[in-house]
C-alpha cells in the first residue's frame, strides 16, 4: 500500500488552522473534527480506492477513458479544495446531485473536474446559455440517408452510460428549460422523444427479476446507471445577473458555497508563480483583490475583482519586475472604464491604502524591438521589449513574424507602440481585450499586433442576437440530404492556432458569451455534435496515457487546441450606470467578463499624433487644412454636450474628409460641407453647438455652387471638376435608368460622391424622405454605367437574410445568394435602401465587409478581399461597392441610428431638399406648362413648411417628392386648381386641428388659396368719370427782351464730403403675406415693418429697376428700411446718432429718400428738409457720408423755430428726385431763388440762380423743368443744356408760360416726367392722336393732360377731368370725436401729396382721407376707411384701406392728409405704407388685374357646380332599328337601356336621353333638381347648433367637476391656447417614443409563429421549437430598472419680470412656457419626473410644482400660474439666477434618474449684478450628469448676443422676442427626448 499524500505541509496547516478558528466559533466545540484532510489513493487487489480524509470511494474502470478529465489536479492541493472534494465525495456516495455555487471564475469548474479526475469518472459537460433548448439536453434528431434518427444528447448519454453530467451556468438558461431534468434528478426517470423511457436502476433491476431483458427492450425501457450524477455550477442570483433558480429544481440539489481560496492558500500559490517578486508586493496585490471582493465593496456597487487572474498577472510581473502594480491592476480591473466618479475614488483609496499607486515610479514598456520565431513545435517567438531590453517568449502564429514598424499602412505613434508592448506582456499569459471608443483604431492595432507575431487573423463580428450556435457550430445538410454540423470560424481558429478577433464583445449578450468561458479559462470546448477540443498539453497527456494515435483520438472526435491560439476581443467602453434598454450603450463589463480577459485601453490619439498620422497616410493633404479639421474634432470631443461629443468620433478617424482632399488639394473650405451637411440632421441644439464649433475653428461656409455641368464625352464622365472613364459592364440590364432632371444641388452631391467613389470608399446617403436619394443613386450609377443589386432592409431583416436565403430542395438545404453576395461576386454596386429600418446589430456585420473585406456566410463560405486560394471562399470583386441610403436619425422617422453605428466607416453625404432656385428649375422640367407663379408659390410654401419642421413646429418634414407629385398632377390636368391639388398632400393632416391651422396659415401666406371659393372676388366698385373737356392752352413765351432778362447764371463746384461713418445694418425677417388667399381683391400682399410704436413713417420711395426695392424712411428717431418686393428680409439702418433725438415740437426732422440708379444700386440719398442735411447711405456696407452742398459749410439756420413761435412757419428745403435713377437730384428752398443740382456720380453741385422765388419745381424732362413762382402761382419753364460741365458757358433760360384757361389757374400737385404712350393718350382723349404730353394732377381735377408740353413751342392744349368739388375746398374733418382722435384740426398743409401716375397702365393713383370721397355711393351703410382712389383715364375706382394708427397723430397731420404714403412700384402696382408701418402692395392696372384674376381662378380650379356624370361607352351588340317615339309609361318609371319606352336613358331607338338612335331627346322629368354643391355640402344649422350645445354642456360639467369658475377657465385658456401647438407636437413625439420603446422583439425557439430561417434544418429533422414570433421582451433579470428622466424648470419670478411684462410680455410668456411643460408631461410621469421652482429676490427655491405632487387638472395648473404672477408682483428685488442654477444642478445630481435636465428661465442682466458670463457658463456645465440649459430674456442691445458667445452652444438661448420662449423650451425638450430615442 502506497499512500499518496497530496498536501503541502506548512501552508496547508496554517490554512486549516484559520478555517478552524473561523468555523470553531460558528459550530461550537464539538462540531468540527480537528484534523486536516489528506487525499490518499490506495491501490488494493480488489480495485483502487480514493480516500479523502475518512471518506473513501472505490474506483471503477472507465468504459471510455478518453472522457475522463486529465491534468486538472495540481501538485499541491490547498486544504480548502480538499474539503470541497471531501464534501462532493460524501454527496456522491449518498447518490445526491450537487450544486456548486460561488462567484464567477474557473474555480468551481476546476474543483468539479479535479473530483472527476480523482474518481476516474467520465464527464458529459454542457455550458448552458440563453440559447440552450430541451433538444440540447435530451435528444436531437439528425437525418441519415433520408430517415430522421434521434441521437441522445448529454443528459441522456450520461444517464445511460453512468457518467457525470456537469451543467455550467444554470442562471444563463432561460426559464422553463431546465425543469426537463426535474424528474431525472429526483427519480432518475425520463420519457424520451423516441418512445424510450429511462428508469432508475433499482426499479429496472426489480422488473428484471420478473421479466426478461428482451421484454423490457421491447417495451423500450432503458436503465439509468447507478453511477449517474449531476454536478451543477452556478452563480448566486440576485447578486449577479441571470435567472433565479426554479424552486422545484433548486430543491433537488445539495448546495456548496465555493468562495475564493482563503488568503493564505492564495498567497502560497502566488509566491510559487512569482519567485522574483518581493513578497510584500504579492501580498499587497492579494489584499487589494480580497478587499474588492468583500461584501462592503459590493454594497458600494463595485464589481468583484477577478482573483483568478492574479496568477497570470504575476507571471507577467515575474518576467517584468519593473512593471508598476497600478498598471497591472488596471489590466485586471479597468476601474476607470467601468466605474463612475465615486467608484473610482473608492478603488483608488484602496490602492493607496495598500501602497499600490506607483504608476509614476515605474517606467512603462515603450516599444517592441524585435520578434524572432523559436524552433519549438508549440509555436513561440522570442520578443524583445524595450523596458530594460527584456527578452521573453510569447506564443506566436504559424506565419513568419514581421518586424515591428515595417508596415506601410500602419503609422506607429509612441502611444501605440507602448500599447503594443503592454499587449505583448499580457499576450504571454492570457487573452486580451482592447477597450476603445469607436474609430480610435482598435482593429488596426489588432491587425498590426497579429502580423508582428506572424498570426493569421480570424475576425468574428459579434452582433446582438447572436446565438451560441452561431459562435460554435452551425447545422447544414450534406449533398445526400444528411444533416451535419459545420464548425464555426471560432473553432477552426482554435484548431489551426490563429488569432481570433472577437469584434464587438460589448454588443453580444452575456448569456451567449458564457459558452466561451471554458475556452478562455481552460482552453477546452465541447461542441454540439459531441466533438471535444482539449488543451494542447492535456491532449498530449491523454495520448500518452491511453497510448492512442492522433488518428484514433480523432475518430473519437477529440482534437487538440493549437498552443498558439489566442483570443483578442475588441469592445467599446462600457457606459457607466446605463440600464440595459438604454441606447447609449450598456454596462457590459461585469464580474464574469472581468475573469475572462486582461484589459487594455486604447486611448484616443493626441492632436500631434493624429496630425502625424494624417500626413503619413495622405501625404498630399495641405497641412493647414488638416490642422483646421483636427482643431474642430478636438474641440468637439472636449464639449460636455453629449449630443455633440457623440458626433465627434465620426469626424475623427474617418479621415475620408481628408482623403478626399488629397484628391483635390484645396483648403478646408469644402470638407466642412460634410460636417455641415450632416449637422442638418442633428437635433436643433446639437446643430447650434456644432455650428458654433465650426465657426470657432474658422471653418467658413463654401460659396454657393457655380453652375455644375455633367457631361459624357468619349466614354469619359465629368461631373463638376471630377472625371472618370465609363465602366463597361457585362450585364447591361442591371444598370438603372431613371427620369432625372439635373439641378445644381444634386450635381454637387454627385460630384462629392464621385470623388469618394474614385477613392474606393463605400458611400452612405442620409436624408429625409422624398429628397431624391434613390434618384441620385440611380442617376449616379446610370452615368457611371454600373450594374446594381438592390436590397431593401426592414424591421425583420436578420443577418441571415442579408447574406443568404435558405431553401429546401429535395430534402437538401440550398442557399440562395442574396443581392449582397451576388454584388460581391460579380463586382456590382450594392444599393442598400432604408438601412435605418433594420436593427443596428444586423447592419453591423457590414462593418467587417467594409473594413477588412472579410465576411463569413451562413453556409460556411467566406468572402475575402484578396485571392488566397482556399476552398470555400468567394473573392471580393475589385469593383464591388456599397451605396447605403438611410433616413436621418431621430423624430419622426425613429429608425435605428445607422449613421451613429456605422457612419464612420462610410463616406457620408447628406441629401437635402434642393434650394428654392434649384427646386424651381426642377419643377419647371416636370411641369413645363404649369404657370411660373404657381410653381413659385409652391416652392415658397414648402420652403416655409420645411423650416417649420426643422424648428419643430410641425412634425412631418415635407419634401420635394410631394411638390413633384403636385406639379405632375397640374401638368396633366391643368383645369384642376392648385388649391385642390395641394390637398393631395395635406389631407393627411386634415383631422389634426392644430396642424391644419398651421398648414392653412402657411399656404395662405404664400397665396395658395386653399379653401377659397371662385365667387369670392372683392374688387372695388367702379364709378364713372366726368367727360374729358379741353379747358385751355399753355403757351411758352419766347419774346426777345424777355429772353435777355431771364438768363440764369450757373456756377459749379465740387461737393464737400464728410465721413464715412459705418452704422450697423440690421436685417430682420420679412413676414410677407399674400393677400389673395381667401378672396381676390386689388391688394396683392402685405407685411409689417419692424418699427417702434413711436416711429413715424415720413416717406417711401422705390427703385424703378427690377427687382423692385422699396425704401421707407421714418422719423422720430430717423431710420431707413429697405426691402425687396419679393425678398424675405427687411434691412434697417438706424440714423439715431446722425439726427439726435429732439424734444417734440422744437425740431421735428422730416426726411425724404431718393434711391440712386446703376452703377450706385443699393445706395440712397436722404434729405432732411428743415436743416437741409443731405446724407448718402450705402445699405450694403452701412457707410454714411454727409454731402455739403452750400459753400458756407453747414451753418444751421439761425431762426430755429420754437414751439411757441410755430405761427411763422420755417421755410423748408425740397428735393426733387424724378431723375434719381440717373444719379442727379435737384434741391431748392421754399420761396428761395436758387436751384442746386447735385450730380452724385461726379460729386459736383451746379447752382442756378433765378430771378423769381420758387414755390415748387417739377422736372418734366431732364432738360426742361416747370417752376411755380411763390404767391402768384405763375408757371415758368426752365430749359438747360443736357450736360452741364464747368467750362460750359451756356446758361439756363427761363421762359414764362401764359395760361388761357376757362377755369381758375391750377397749381400742379404732381406732374409726370414722362409722357403717356400714344395708344393710352388716344384712349383717354377719345381721339387718335400722337404727340408729346404730360399728366398733371391738382386739387380741382382728377387729372389733366397737357398735350404737346414741354417739347412743342406752339400752344399746348390742356384737357381735364374735372372734380365735382375742389378737394382743397373740402373740410378736413367732420368735427366731433373723430377730429379729436385725429389730433385736432390739421393746421398746416401736409407735406406729401399722395399721388402717383402709372403711365403704362394709363392711371393716376392718389390716397385720400375718407371725408374727401363720395363714400355714400360705395358703402351706403357708411364706413370710415382711408381710400386709395385710382382713376384710370376712363373709369375710376375707390379702394378702401383699413389702418393701424400711431399715437403721434398731430405730427402725422404734417406728413400726409390721409394716414397713408403711396409710391409706384413697377408698371401696374403701387405700394402704400400706413402710419403703423404696415406695407401693402396693390395691383391697379386693369390688364394686370385681369391676368391675375385669371391665374387666381385657375388656382382655385373650375368647379362650376355641374354634377359629375359617369359615362361608360359601350357598344351594345343590338343594332339600331328604326327610330320611334316608344310607348309612354303611364307610371312614368325611369327606364335605362332597352328600346321600348319613351323618356328612358341610355337605350336605343326610343326618344330619351344619352342613348343612341332615338328620334329626339325627351326628358321625362327624371333628372333630379340640381342643388348647388355648396348647399349640399353645408351641414344644417340645427345640427351645428346641437353639436355646439353639447360641447358647451360638457365643458361646464367639467368645470363643475374641478370646481373652476368660467372666468378662471377663460384665463387658463389664454395661456393654454398660446402654447397649444407646442404641447401637441411634444406629445406626438412622446407618444411615438413610447411606442418605439414598447416595440416588440422577435422571440426565438417558439412552438408556433413564423418559421425561423436559422432553424430550417431543425425543422427538417422534425423539431417543434423552430418558430419565432413577435412579443414583448422581458427585461433581463438583474438588469437595473429603467428610471424616469428628471427635469427641473427654474422659472424667473423676480420683480423685473412683472415690471417689464408690459413692454414685452415676458412674465406671461414664461407662464405660457410653464403651462406648456405641465400640459405636455401630463400622464407621462413614469417617463418624466419634473418639478418647477421659482427664483427671485426672495430666494432661489420657491416651490411652484413639487415632483411628487404635479397638477392634475386645469384648476391646479392655473393656481401655479397665479402663484408665479403674484410672487413676481410682491417679491423683493434682486437676482439669484446663478445660485438657483447651481443649487438645482447639485440637487438633481443627487437623485437617481436616467438623465437629468435643468432649464433656467431668467431675464438677468448679469453684467448689472457684476456676474461675469464665464462664471455662469461654468455653473451650467458644472456637473456632466446634468444637462443644464439657460433661456435669457434678452432686452439690452447686443448684451444678449455677447452672452451667447461666452455660454456653451446649444445650452443657452437668448429670446429677443418673448414669443420664442415656449418655442425654445419645446426645442430643448425635443432634443432631450430624442437623445435616448
Amino acid at each position: 500500500m502506497h499512500p499518496q499524500i497530496l498536501t503541502s505541509g506548512s501552508a496547508a496547516a496554517v490554512a486549516a488552522r484559520r478555517v478552524r478558528n473561523i468555523l470553531g466559533s460558528v459550530l461550537g466545540r464539538d462540531g468540527w473534527m480537528w484534523r486536516t484532510h489528506e487525499v490518499k489513493l490506495l491501490n488494493t487487489s480488489s480495485g483502487d480506492t480514493v480516500n479523502i480524509g475518512e471518506v473513501s470511494y472505490k474506483l471503477k474502470t472507465p468504459q471510455n477513458p478518453e472522457l475522463v478529465p486529465v491534468k486538472h489536479i495540481s501538485d499541491s492541493l490547498p486544504q480548502t479544495v480538499a474539503q470541497h472534494l471531501r464534501w462532493i465525495m460524501q454527496k456522491d456516495l449518498l447518490g445526491q446531485d450537487v450544486f456548486l455555487i460561488g462567484p464567477p471564475g474557473p474555480l468551481r469548474r476546476s474543483i468539479a473536474m479535479q473530483y472527476l479526475e480523482l474518481t476516474k469518472r467520465e464527464v458529459e459537460y454542457v455550458a448552458l446559455s440563453r440559447d440552450t433548448t430541451e433538444t440540447d439536453l435530451k435528444q436531437r434528431r439528425e437525418i441519415r440517408s433520408g430517415t430522421a434518427f434521434y441521437i441522445d444528447q448529454c443528459a441522456v448519454r450520461a444517464a445511460t452510460q453512468g457518467r457525470v453530467l456537469v451543467l455550467e451556468g444554470l442562471e444563463k438558461a432561460e426559464r422553463n428549460v431546465l425543469p426537463v431534468l426535474n424528474n431525472l434528478l429526483e427519480n432518475r426517470e425520463m420519457q424520451l422523444e423516441d418512445g424510450r423511457f429511462l428508469m432508475s436502476a433499482e426499479r429496472y433491476d426489480k422488473l428484471l427479476q420478473e421479466h426478461t431483458k428482451e421484454e423490457l427492450d421491447s417495451w423500450k425501457i432503458v436503465r439509468v446507471s447507478e453511477d449517474f450524477r449531476v454536478i451543477a455550477l452556478g452563480l448566486p442570483v440576485p447578486k449577479y445577473k441571470g435567472n433565479p433558480l426554479d424552486p422545484p429544481l433548486r430543491s433537488r440539489f445539495q448546495a456548496r458555497d465555493i468562495y475564493y481560496l482563503p488568503f493564505k492558500d492564495q498567497l502560497e500559490l502566488l509566491y510559487t508563480a512569482g519567485p522574483h517578486i518581493a513578497a510584500e508586493r504579492v501580498s499587497q496585490l492579494l489584499s487589494l483583490a480580497t478587499t474588492l471582493c468583500s461584501q462592503e465593496s459590493s454594497t458600494l456597487g463595485l464589481p468583484d475583482f477577478p482573483v483568478d487572474n492574479l496568477l497570470p498577472a504575476l507571471h507577467v510581473l515575474n518576467a517584468f519586475p519593473m512593471l508598476s502594480s497600478q498598471q497591472l491592476v488596471q489590466r485586471l480591473y479597468p476601474y476607470s472604464s467601468i466605474l463612475g466618479k465615486d467608484g473610482c475614488s473608492a478603488v483608488e483609496g484602496v490602492l493607496s491604502r495598500f501602497e499600490l499607486l506607483d504608476g509614476r515610479r515605474h517606467s512603462a514598456p515603450s516599444a517592441i524591438l524585435n520578434v524572432s520565431p523559436t524552433k519549438d513545435p508549440e509555436g513561440h517567438a522570442d520578443v524583445t521589449i524595450r523596458v530594460g531590453a527584456k527578452d521573453v517568449t510569447a506564443p506566436a502564429g504559424t506565419k513568419e513574424p514581421r518586424p515591428p514598424n515595417s508596415s506601410p499602412n500602419f503609422i506607429s505613434t509612441s502611444n501605440h507602440s507602448q500599447l503594443m508592448a503592454e499587449m505583448m506582456q499580457s499576450h504571454m499569459v492570457k487573452d486580451i481585450c482592447l477597450i476603445g471608443a469607436k474609430g480610435c483604431g482598435k482593429s488596426v492595432i489588432a491587425r498590426e499586433f497579429a502580423e508582428m507575431l506572424g498570426y493569421s487573423i480570424e475576425p468574428v463580428m459579434l452582433y446582438q442576437d447572436m446565438t451560441a450556435r452561431d459562435l460554435l457550430q452551425q447545422r447544414y445538410t450534406l449533398p445526400n440530404g444528411d444533416t451535419a454540423w459545420r464548425p464555426s470560424p471560432l473553432v477552426s481558429a482554435a484548431i489551426e492556432g490563429k488569432l481570433l478577433l472577437l469584434d464587438g464583445i460589448h454588443r453580444v449578450n452575456l448569456g451567449t458569451l458564457a459558452v466561451l468561458s471554458r475556452l478562455l479559462h481552460d482552453r477546452e470546448l465541447d461542441l454540439y455534435d459531441g466533438t471535444r477540443l482539449l488543451r494542447w498539453d492535456r491532449y498530449q497527456m491523454l495520448k500518452k496515457q491511453l497510448q492512442f494515435s492522433d488518428q484514433q483520438l480523432q475518430e473519437r472526435s477529440i482534437f487538440p487546441i493549437h498552443p498558439s491560439f489566442r483570443v483578442l476581443a475588441l469592445a467599446e467602453p462600457p457606459v457607466v450606470g446605463a440600464s440595459t434598454s438604454s441606447n447609449r450603450g450598456q454596462q457590459w463589463l461585469g464580474p464574469e467578463l472581468l475573469t475572462m480577459f486582461l484589459y487594455h485601453r486604447v486611448a484616443p490619439l493626441a492632436k500631434a499624433e493624429e496630425m502625424d498620422l494624417i500626413l503619413g497616410l495622405t501625404p498630399n493633404v495641405p497641412k493647414e487644412a488638416a490642422e483646421q479639421l483636427l482643431h474642430l474634432t478636438h474641440s468637439l470631443r472636449k464639449t460636455n454636450d453629449p449630443t455633440v461629443s457623440a458626433f465627434a468620433p465620426t469626424l475623427t478617424s474617418a479621415f475620408t474628409c481628408v482623403r478626399s482632399k488629397s484628391f483635390i488639394c484645396l483648403s478646408l473650405k469644402v470638407s466642412p460641407n460634410r460636417c455641415k451637411l450632416i449637422t442638418r440632421f442633428l437635433p436643433s441644439l446639437a446643430r447650434a453647438s456644432l455650428e458654433k464649433n465650426l465657426a470657432n475653428c474658422s471653418i467658413q461656409d463654401p460659396a454657393e455652387p457655380f453652375h455644375y455641368q455633367c457631361t459624357v464625352k468619349d466614354n469619359v464622365l465629368t461631373i463638376g471638376n471630377v472625371s472618370t472613364p465609363i465602366y463597361n459592364p457585362s450585364v447591361k440590364m442591371k444598370v438603372p435608368d431613371v427620369l432625372f432632371y439635373d439641378n445644381p444641388q444634386h450635381m454637387m452631391v454627385m460630384e462629392d460622391m464621385l470623388k469618394d467613389f474614385l477613392l474606393g470608399e463605400h458611400l452612405l446617403l442620409v436624408g429625409n424622405q422624398g429628397v431624391g436619394k434613390n434618384k441620385i443613386v440611380d442617376r449616379f450609377l446610370h452615368l457611371l454605367n454600373r450594374p446594381r443589386e438592390y436590397l431593401q432592409l426592414h424591421r425583420d431583416t436578420t443577418v441571415q437574410t442579408l447574406t443568404l436565403q435558405p431553401s429546401v430542395q429535395d430534402g437538401i438545404i440550398m442557399y440562395e445568394d442574396s443581392p449582397l453576395v451576388k454584388a460581391v461576386k460579380l463586382g456590382h454596386i450594392l444599393v442598400i435602401d432604408e438601412a435605418d429600418k433594420a436593427p443596428t446589430n444586423v447592419t453591423c456585420i457590414l462593418k467587417t465587409l467594409v473594413e477588412s473585406g472579410e465576411m463569413i456566410l451562413a453556409d460556411g463560405r467566406r468572402i475575402i478581399s484578396e485571392a488566397k486560394r482556399r476552398p470555400n471562399t468567394i473573392v471580393m470583386h475589385p469593383d464591388f461597392r456599397m451605396l447605403v441610403l438611410a433616413n436621418r436619425p431621430g423624430f419622426p422617422f425613429l429608425g435605428n441610428d445607422f449613421f451613429g453605428a456605422l457612419g464612420d466607416i462610410f463616406s457620408c453625404h447628406a441629401v437635402d431638399n434642393p434650394k428654392p432656385q434649384a427646386e424651381l428649375a426642377m419643377l419647371k422640367q416636370y411641369g413645363p406648362d404649369v404657370p411660373d407663379a404657381t410653381l413659385q408659390k409652391l416652392v415658397a410654401a414648402f420652403g416655409e413648411l420645411r423650416s417649420m419642421a426643422d424648428q419643430g413646429t410641425i412634425t412631418y418634414p415635407y419634401s420635394t417628392r410631394e411638390v413633384v407629385n403636385i406639379v405632375k398632377h397640374l401638368q396633366k390636368f391643368p383645369g384642376e386648381g392648385l388649391a385642390n391639388v395641394v390637398r393631395n398632400v395635406f389631407d393627411f393632416d386634415s383631422y389634426n386641428k392644430d396642424m391644419r391651422e398651421v398648414l392653412i396659415e402657411a399656404l395662405h401666406k404664400h397665396g395658395i388659396p386653399i379653401g377659397a371659393k371662385p365667387t369670392s372676388v372683392k374688387l372695388a366698385k367702379e364709378l364713372p368719370l366726368p367727360a374729358v373737356k379741353m379747358t385751355g392752352y399753355w403757351t411758352i413765351n419766347q419774346g426777345g427782351n424777355a429772353r435777355r432778362k431771364l438768363l440764369c447764371p450757373t456756377e459749379t463746384r465740387p461737393i464737400d464730403i464728410k465721413g464715412p461713418v459705418f452704422l450697423r445694418v440690421q436685417s430682420s425677417p420679412c413676414n410677407r403675406q399674400e393677400s389673395r388667399a381667401l378672396s381676390f381683391s386689388e391688394e396683392k400682399a402685405h407685411w409689417q415693418i419692424p418699427m417702434n410704436e413711436v416711429n413715424i413713417i415720413c416717406d417711401c420711395s422705390e427703385e424703378n429697376m427690377f427687382p423692385y426695392v422699396l425704401y421707407v424712411a421714418t422719423c422720430n428717431p430717423v431710420s431707413l428700411y429697405s426691402m425687396k418686393e419679393r425678398g424675405d428680409t427687411i434691412q434697417c439702418m438706424e440714423l439715431y446718432d446722425v439726427f439726435p433725438r429732439t424734444i417734440s415740437g422744437i425740431w421735428q426732422p422730416f426726411v425724404t429718400v431718393a434711391p440712386l440708379g446703376s452703377p450706385l444700386d443699393g445706395q440712397v440719398v436722404l434729405h432732411e428738409e428743415q436743416s437741409n442735411t443731405v446724407l448718402h447711405l450705402d445699405l450694403v456696407t452701412g457707410a454714411v457720408r454727409r454731402l455739403l452742398l452750400s459753400a458756407d459749410g453747414d451753418q444751421p439756420s439761425t431762426r430755429t423755430s420754437n414751439w411757441w413761435s410755430s405761427k411763422e412757419q420755417q421755410r423748408g428745403h425740397k428735393m426733387c428726385r424724378e431723375f434719381a435713377h440717373k444719379n442727379w437730384l435737384l434741391f431748392h428752398e421754399e420761396d428761395g431763388n436758387q436751384l442746386d443740382v447735385l450730380d452724385v456720380l461726379e460729386g459736383r453741385v451746379h447752382s442756378i440762380s433765378l430771378p423769381i422765388k420758387v414755390k415748387s419745381a417739377f422736372l418734366v424732362a431732364e432738360d426742361r423743368w416747370l417752376l411755380v413762382e411763390s404767391h402768384t402761382n405763375k408757371k415758368f419753364l426752365l430749359t438747360k443744356p443736357m450736360h452741364m460741365a464747368a467750362e460750359d458757358s451756356e446758361v439756363c433760360q427761363l421762359h414764362s408760360i401764359s395760361e388761357d384757361s376757362v377755369t381758375e389757374v391750377s397749381v400742379p400737385q404732381m406732374l409726370s416726367c414722362e409722357q403717356l404712350p400714344n395708344e393710352n393718350l388716344s384712349a383717354a382723349l377719345d381721339q387718335k392722336i400722337v404727340s408729346p404730353n404730360r399728366v398733371l394732377v391738382d386739387t380741382g381735377s382728377f387729372a389733366q393732360v397737357v398735350v404737346g408740353f414741354p417739347d412743342l413751342m406752339s400752344p399746348n392744349e390742356v384737357y381735364s377731368f374735372k372734380r365735382p368739388v375742389n378737394l382743397s375746398a373740402m373740410k378736413n374733418g367732420e368735427g366731433g370725436a373723430h377730429t379729436f382722435l385725429r389730433g385736432g384740426l390739421r393746421s398746416s398743409t401736409p407735406k406729401r401729396d399722395n399721388c402717383v401716375t402709372l403711365l403704362s397702365a394709363n392711371q393716376v393713383v392718389r390716397a385720400l382721407p375718407p371725408n374727401k370721397v363720395p363714400l355714400k355711393e360705395v358703402y351706403p351703410k357708411g364706413r370710415q376707411d382711408h381710400i386709395i382712389q385710382e382713376f384710370c383715364l376712363q373709369t375710376r375706382k375707390l379702394i378702401p384701406v383699413s389702418m393701424t394708427v400711431s399715437p403721434y397723430t398731430s405730427w402725422l397731420s404734417k406728413v400726409s392728409e390721409s394716414d397713408v404714403l403711396i409710391a409706384a412700384l413697377g408698371s401696374g402696382s403701387v405700394v402704400t405704407v400706413d402710419m403703423g408701418g404696415y406695407v401693402r402692395l396693390w395691383e391697379t392696372g386693369l390688364d394686370t388685374l385681369q391676368r391675375s384674376l385669371m391665374e387666381w381662378r385657375n388656382m382655385i380650379g373650375t368647379e362650376d357646380g355641374r354634377p359629375i356624370q359617369i359615362t361608360i361607352q359601350r357598344d351594345s351588340d343590338l343594332d339600331v332599328t328604326a327610330p320611334k317615339h316608344g310607348k309612354i309609361d303611364p307610371a312614368n318609371a325611369p327606364h335605362v337601356g332597352g328600346n321600348q319606352w319613351a323618356g328612358g336613358t341610355g337605350g336605343r331607338d326610343t326618344a330619351g336621353l344619352g342613348g343612341k338612335g332615338g328620334p329626339y331627346r325627351l326628358d321625362a322629368g327624371h333628372k333630379v333638381y340640381q342643388v348647388s354643391q355648396a348647399e349640399k355640402d353645408a351641414v344644417p344649422e340645427e345640427v351645428r347648433r346641437a353639436a355646439r350645445e353639447m360641447a358647451e354642456k360638457a365643458f361646464k360639467e367639467r368645470l363643475k367637476e374641478i370646481d373652476m369658475s368660467e372666468y378662471d377657465a377663460a384665463t387658463y385658456e389664454r395661456f393654454s391656447n398660446a402654447v397649444r401647438r407646442q404641447v401637441q407636437s411634444l406629445r406626438i413625439i412622446l407618444d411615438s417614443l413610447q411606442a418605439k420603446g414598447k416595440e416588440r422583439q422577435w422571440l426565438k425557439n417558439q412552438a408556433l409563429g413564423e418559421l425561423d430561417d436559422a432553424k430550417i434544418i431543425d425543422g427538417l429533422t422534425g423539431e417543434k421549437t423552430i418558430y419565432k414570433r413577435r412579443g414583448e421582451l422581458d427585461p433581463e433579470l438583474g438588469s437595473p430598472q429603467q428610471k424616469p428622466k428628471r427635469l427641473r424648470v427654474l422659472a424667473d419670478v423676480s420683480g423685473s419680470m412683472y415690471r417689464f411684462n408690459g413692454v414685452d410680455g415676458r412674465l406671461e410668456r414664461s407662464m405660457e412656457a410653464v403651462c406648456m411643460v405641465m400640459e405636455a408631461l401630463e400622464n407621462y410621469e413614469h417617463k418624466f419626473k419634473y418639478d418647477i421652482v421659482g427664483h427671485s429676490g426672495d430666494g432661489y427655491d420657491i416651490d411652484l410644482v413639487k415632483a411628487d405632487k404635479v397638477p392634475k387638472n386645469n384648476k391646479e395648473r392655473l393656481k401655479v400660474l397665479k402663484t408665479m404672477h403674484a410672487h413676481s408682483q410682491f417679491c423683493m428685488s434682486g437676482d439669484y439666477t446663478l445660485e438657483g442654477t447651481d443649487a438645482s444642478i447639485k440637487e438633481l445630481a443627487r437623485e437617481e434618474a436616467d438623465e437629468h435636465f435643468v432649464v433656467v428661465l431668467s431675464d438677468a442682466n448679469l453684467e448689472r449684478y457684476g456676474i461675469p458670463p464665464e462664471r455662469f457658463a461654468q455653473v451650467l456645465t458644472s456637473d456632466l450628469q446634468v444637462n443644464a440649459f439657460a433661456i435669457f430674456i434678452g432686452s439690452l442691445g447686443d448684451q444678449a448676443e455677447r452672452l451667447q458667445k461666452t455660454l456653451p452652444a446649444g445650452r443657452s438661448f437668448v429670446a429677443m422676442d418673448t414669443k420664442q420662449i415656449p418655442q425654445i423650451l419645446q426645442q430643448i425638450f425635443t432634443s432631450t427626448m430624442l437623445s435616448s430615442a
